[in-house]
């Protein structure tokens, strides 16, 4: 059976950068070269119709940066070149992000025409204090209305993205945030943890009224608990949605199928017919990125080309796969990695006796809740040696 094939597409100008955001997103400083961008990435997504190797694109998602700074029409546009160069299939699903504070065309109505079939809207917080710390540029009352309004639209598989562990945040209020995003009745919410990235401003300068690290844990206790309470099955770790929801598109990526990458700082990994994995990146700068798209991508100069070993893809797929509550098998293993199981085992087995891991019938295991819980040293157990 073919591996599966995504498709992300990188738009990487926002509004503001958030002082968290370690993605390759840049403020917008002057008009929004929407037209020229549009071209490099058609450019840059026939350069990768080659590697699809006849594969029908699965999922699409086009992410950020900010999205919907683009217009409808844009993306209409680039999806019309999606399914002429390579082919959607019939049931794709199509997901763009989107800022409740840059929703610059207002018109959730012409993205839905489209062809998008799922929005992802990044909410973060419905307390407009906590707004303000993140330096996000919308407030409660916008969210909530970007999100009547995408509902409004014809959208029926919304995600809401939320945050907790914020500067100054009590349990309480992060279960309200919860609270409201029920009320709102989303397809699907994802939950992170407010992290520190290296090189963002919160990096460099981190806010002096963190909770901590008990006061984290009560919070994605307590909002799991709400979440679970709802109806919202907790399919990955920071992941929760309902029966027949989950997002295909993070899904294929957990469970190492393949995806191109394209538009400025994109990723790509693809499995060639002998079996070879292979990982691509475009360059992030998006002046850099247009100059070059349109050579081929043989000569193109990437930011990064690499062949993946078997050490590696054991530990590319284990890094994946362990994020997914129902785990994985070793037939899904064979069939993503092409690696000799034995490469696996130890680590397996490793897993199981710190109780990590648990058997989930012959051949196939799960993560326990220790092992959610210290998941990087669950992922670290499959690192190639030295």
């Amino acid at each position: 059976m073919p591996i599966p094939l995504a498709l992300y597409v990188h738009f990487p100008w926002c509004v503001t950068k958030c002082p968290y955001c370690d993605f390759n997103s840049h403020p917008l400083q002057n008009e929004l070269p929407e037209q020229s961008y549009l071209d490099a990435l058609i450019s840059d997504l026939r350069n990768d119709a080659k590697l699809a190797g006849g594969r029908r694109i699965s999922t699409v998602f086009l992410g950020g940066g900010t999205p919907s700074l683009f217009s409808p029409g844009a993306m209409q546009t680039l999806l019309v070149a999606v399914d002429a160069e390579i082919g959607l299939a019939n049931d794709a699903e199509i997901t763009m992000e989107a800022n409740p504070g840059a929703i610059e065309h207002g018109d959730f109505a012409g993205y839905r025409a489209a062809g998008i079939t799922r929005l992802s809207l990044g909410v973060q917080s419905f307390c407009d204090t906590h707004l303000v710390a993140l330096g996000r540029i919308h407030n409660a009352a916008a969210a909530r209305s970007a999100f009547a309004q995408a509902r409004a639209a014809g959208f029926d598989n919304i995600n809401l993205d939320l945050m907790y562990a914020l500067p100054g945040q009590t349990v309480a209020e992060a279960v309200a945030d919860v609270d409201v995003a029920l009320d709102l009745a989303p397809e699907h919410i994802s939950q992170y943890h407010l992290t520190m990235e290296p090189g963002t401003r919160f990096g460099r300068k981190p806010p002096e009224n963190l909770p901590d690290e008990d006061a984290s844990w009560q919070m994605f206790e307590a909002c799991q608990q709400r979440l679970s309470a709802a109806g919202y099955d907790r399919y990955e770790v920071s992941a929760y949605a309902r029966d027949g929801r989950r997002c295909r598109h993070n899904l294929n990526y957990w469970q190492y199928g393949d995806y191109l990458g394209v538009g400025a700082g994109a990723h790509g990994k693809v499995t060639s017919a002998d079996g070879a994995i292979r990982r691509y990146a475009k360059h992030a700068k998006p002046a850099k990125f247009q100059s070059v798209a349109g050579n081929p991508v043989s000569s193109q100069p990437l930011a990064m080309r690499a062949e993946i070993n078997a050490e590696n893809a054991v530990f590319e797929f284990m890094l994946n796969n362990l994020r997914l509550l129902d785990g994985f098998s070793l037939e899904g293993f064979s069939e993503r990695t092409g690696v000799a199981q034995g490469l696996l085992m130890p680590g397996v087995t490793a897993a199981i006796d710190k109780g990590l891991l648990v058997a989930d019938g012959a051949n196939a295991w799960q993560p326990t809740e220790l092992g959610l819980r210290f998941l990087d040293d669950l992922q670290g157990l499959f690192l190639p040696e030295a």
